[in-house]
């Protein structure tokens, strides 16, 4: 009961005032989350609000403050009572260096068979290959792989004493199709899930197949420490993004097949949706990145650039890789 209503306001108006403010600021802004203190605070106001709410309701007075601290109350209930996951603004910081490698690991069975689809295609090219060396036009088919790899390293290397290989601005072209020739493949694997993800593990198989191939070609040849000064620089970032966008395929295949799960198909997808955007979103970026090194870097052999350097670069990014999808995003 209230005794004295003039002091009864001036002793509750600064919790009303405080509650507003925490409403204000978490209703400005989606991403901001309380840590445990503050969300025992926003609680205990919302119960003494509550509380001071039922007091005033005895009086017929003071109708405009009433309807305010109704409002107060109904905000106050509603953001402690919600079930939906708010959306945050715009941070591309957060969303890859958080958003991404999280999704990553939610589905990490899934990248896990892109992984095997791929390294059963790679084992299925190395020994196609070196069972039947004529079949390389069919392992390989691209003109400059086909050739003998010594012919090749020695071509590359005498080229790399005499000019630029990629002088001028194609080297910033030659980046933009790499890129742009890369993310398409990826998306074109992401769709192949439309499948129920067959074409994606055969997409995944096919690619497995060129890259054992290749290997098996130049290391049978000698040429194990150009092979991999040449393809660990871009490579360690390149062939992950495209098992991720697998990933994504197999995702979007377990949404279609929907195994044990009965919602309707459609809601299936539109739960998958958000984790297949981020997972498609941040191949783009780390083909960005294998794409700029390609052209940057991985075109210049010895004796512009030691294998050696090369190597080392690539050893590092993929240490650095691997820690960012296993830990990055973590509480």
């Amino acid at each position: 009961m209230i005794i004295d209503l003039q002091r009864f306001l001036a002793d509750e108006q600064p919790v009303w005032a405080e509650l507003e403010a925490l409403l204000t600021r978490f209703e400005d802004d989606p991403a901001y989350r309380f840590d445990l203190e503050q969300a025992k605070r926003f609680h205990y106001l919302y119960q003494r609000t509550s509380a001071d709410l039922g007091k005033l309701a005895t009086f017929n007075s003071e109708p405009q403050l009433r309807r305010h601290l109704e409002s107060l109350v109904a905000r106050a209930y509603g953001e402690i009572h919600e079930t939906r996951t708010k959306p945050h603004r715009l941070a591309p910081l957060r969303w890859f260096f958080v958003v991404f490698p999280q999704t990553f690991r939610r589905h990490a069975r899934a990248f896990a068979l892109s992984v095997l689809a791929t390294l059963a295609g790679c084992l299925f090219g190395a020994l196609a290959l070196s069972l039947d060396p004529t079949a390389k036009p069919v392992l390989m088919p691209f003109s400059h792989l086909q050739g003998d790899p010594n012919e090749r390293v020695a071509q590359e290397e005498k080229q790399a004493k005499e000019h630029d290989p990629l002088g001028g601005d194609r080297k910033t072209a030659f980046s933009g199709y790499l890129m742009t020739h890369n993310t398409r493949v990826s998306i074109f694997v992401l769709a192949l899930g439309m499948t129920w993800g067959v074409g994606t593990l055969l997409m995944l198989f096919y690619n497995g197949v060129i890259l054992g191939a290749v290997a098996a070609d130049y290391v049978a040849a000698g040429q194990t420490k150009f092979l991999l000064g040449w393809l660990l620089p871009h490579g360690v970032i390149e062939i992950p993004a495209v098992l991720i966008a697998g990933q994504a395929g197999l995702l979007l295949a377990a949404a279609l097949i929907g195994w044990r799960d009965r919602q309707p198909m459609a809601a299936r997808l539109r739960a998958a949706s958000p984790d297949l955007v981020t997972l498609i979103g941040g191949v783009a970026v780390m083909l960005v990145w294998a794409g700029s090194v390609e052209a940057f870097l991985s075109q210049y052999h010895q004796p512009v650039i030691p294998y050696e350097a090369k190597i080392a670069f690539g050893l590092v990014e993929l240490a650095l890789l691997t820690l960012f999808l296993m830990k990055s995003g973590k509480e």
